[in-house]
């Protein structure tokens, strides 16, 4: 982040030397802390961060709007325009709050990761992956971007499964670190993207999920989801192909496909039909319904929902048990049970990559996604 002379206005004589002094020296101090951090703050964070430097250093936004397909500049442009009059001493005070903040969440992180759990597999920053009690468990651990699903966390899904499936484990579970199972896709994914290299995201990012989707139907152990809290997008459409789904009582599910002008993925547009009719996919898939746990188990998406306070307690003690059972055994029905539909899920995996790849290309998802980021800047 680049650093900027601050000069102090006649206008704020009243303020004693010192304070000033204080106050630029700690906005100084929080600028350095900053590029100290190892882990990215997310989007809306880095947003904040930008809008109070612009403010502490400018003064209020005095730059012209950007174009509205400049999505990336408009949503600075808005979060700037937000602080309205707040005056530069607040802003160099909010902008050291926040940056501490960040720096002490960062700091107790990295003491809870002192102490690798036992099993705890090597080589995965944004998952923690542990085999344990014949268990492999493949836990989203982005907490602070309520495990939103970047181009590196895919990879890494992809690589677990693949190591989970060949391992000593008898069954896999995936489940969330924090209060959200995932929010889905990170949405930076799309906004990091010069105009120029649209197609070739697109592409890319088809590949990629297809064999993200191609490694749920072909897993050969039972995968089960244990959903703690909050599930969108990606990781609910890929609930189909697991083999049960514990939920917690406060979990929900959420598709909004059409709200960002995208459609359905992860084998959803045949496999949610099947599962819970036509009528009540639709309004997932089509019309953004979301779901509460006990709706999603009602419509058969869900095997159990259990209370939050003892859910972890319940679904863990079940699983254990489950685990004990003949391995072998277990594989070998798994894939009796799949065997008639995997011919068909990969081929509705690839149809439904194809239509996202156009999707993706259209103005109509460029235009909505815009819109998304701008009524998230407002909030």
């Amino acid at each position: 982040r680049p650093a900027q002379a601050v000069c102090v206005p006649a206008i704020h004589l009243h303020v004693t030397a010192a304070t000033m002094q204080v106050s630029q020296e700690d906005f100084r101090k929080a600028q350095e802390r900053l590029k100290l951090l190892k882990k990215d703050p997310g989007n809306e964070t880095k947003l904040k961060l930008y809008a109070l430097f612009k403010q502490a250093t400018e003064g209020p936004c005095n730059a012209p709007k950007p174009g509205m397909l400049d999505f990336v500049k408009k949503a600075k442009w808005d979060a700037w325009n937000s602080l309205g009059n707040l005056s530069q001493d607040d802003a160099r005070q909010k902008y050291a709050e926040l940056v501490s903040s960040l720096v002490s969440a960062e700091s107790a992180s990295q003491k809870k990761e002192a102490s690798p759990e036992e099993g705890r597999h090597d080589g995965y920053e944004t998952l923690i992956v542990t085999t344990k009690n014949n268990i492999t468990k493949i836990m989203f651990n982005r907490p602070d971007r309520k495990n939103a699903i970047n181009h590196q966390m895919y990879r890494e899904i992809i690589k677990a499964l693949e190591e989970a499936g060949k391992n000593d484990s008898t069954i896999a579970v995936i489940t969330g670190n924090g209060d959200y199972y995932s929010s889905g896709n990170d949405l930076s994914n799309f906004t990091n993207v010069q105009p120029g290299e649209m197609e070739k995201m697109a592409k890319d990012g088809a590949v990629l999920l297809k064999e993200f989707v191609g490694h749920f139907i072909d897993f050969p152990k039972p995968l089960i989801a244990v959903v703690n809290g909050p599930a969108i997008g990606i990781c609910v459409t890929v609930l189909g192909l697991c083999d049960l789904v514990y939920a917690s009582d406060r979990a929900t599910f959420h598709s909004p496909f059409s709200q960002l002008g995208q459609s359905p993925e992860g084998c959803s547009s045949y496999l949610f039909p099947k599962i819970m009719g036509l009528a009540k996919a639709s309004e997932m898939l089509l019309f953004n319904k979301k779901l509460t746990a006990a709706e999603a188990c009602a419509q058969g998406l869900v095997t159990e929902v259990f209370p939050d306070s003892s859910f972890q307690k319940e679904v863990w003690a079940r699983l254990e048990a489950y685990a004990s059972l003949p391995k072998n055994s277990l594989a070998v029905s798994k894939q009796l049970l799949r065997s008639m539909e995997k011919e068909k899920l990969h081929a509705v995996n690839s149809r439904e990559c194809e239509v996202l790849t156009e999707r993706w290309l259209s103005d109509e998802c460029v235009n909505a996604i815009v819109s998304f980021f701008q009524k998230k800047s407002k909030l």
